[in-house]
C-alpha cells in the first residue's frame, strides 16, 4: 500500500519491530501481560473467581484456559500490533524522541503494567489494588530506564535504532 506520503506498509510493519529498542519494550510490556496471563492460569480454578468481566466471559464460553488464552490474544494483540507498527512509522526529532519515549514509558507502566501486576497478584498477595498498581508501575519503569533507556535512545537518519 503506497500513500502521497511515501509511506508504504507491509505485513511485516504489523509483525517485526524495527529495531532492538522497540523489541525491548514490547518484551518488557508482554513480560507483565504473561505474568498476568499465567498467575491467573495457575490460580484461578472457575470462571466467577476471575475479576476481568470480559475475561471472565469468554472463560465462560471456552472454558477456563481455552477462554483465557483466547482473551489474553484478543485483548492484547492491539498492543502489540500498535507498537511494532509504531516503531516503523514514527519519527521524532531527538529531543521530541526523548520526551516521547518516557511518557510512553509511564503511560504503558501505569495502564499495563501496574494493572496487569495488580491483577497477577491479586491472586496471591492480599494488599489493595493501588499499593499492587504502584508497585508494578514502579518495576516497569525500573525495567524501562535500566533495559530500553528512553532517555537516551540511539538515533539514526531516519529516527530511532538499537
Amino acid at each position: 500500500m503506497q500513500k502521497k506520503l511515501g509511506l508504504s506498509l507491509s505485513l511485516k510493519h504489523f509483525i517485526f519491530p524495527k529495531n532492538n529498542h522497540w523489541l525491548r519494550r514490547i518484551l518488557l510490556v508482554f513480560a507483565f501481560i504473561f505474568f498476568d496471563y499465567f498467575s491467573t492460569m495457575v490460580f484461578c480454578r472457575v470462571p466467577s473467581e476471575e475479576a476481568n468481566v470480559y475475561a471472565r466471559l469468554f472463560m465462560e464460553s471456552f472454558g477456563v484456559q481455552a477462554g483465557l488464552t483466547i482473551f489474553v490474544l484478543v485483548a492484547n494483540l492491539p498492543v502489540y500490533v500498535t507498537l511494532t507498527l509504531d516503531s516503523h512509522l514514527v519519527r521524532f526529532p531527538p529531543k521530541m524522541a526523548v520526551v516521547a519515549e518516557v511518557f510512553t514509558d509511564f503511560v504503558f507502566a501505569w495502564f499495563i503494567a501496574g494493572l496487569h501486576f495488580s491483577g497477577g497478584t491479586s491472586w496471591f498477595w492480599q494488599a489493595s489494588s493501588s499499593i499492587r498498581q504502584v508497585l508494578g508501575a514502579v518495576l516497569y519503569l525500573v525495567g524501562a530506564f535500566v533495559f530500553i533507556k528512553p532517555y537516551k535512545p540511539c538515533h539514526s537518519e531516519n529516527g530511532l535504532s538499537a
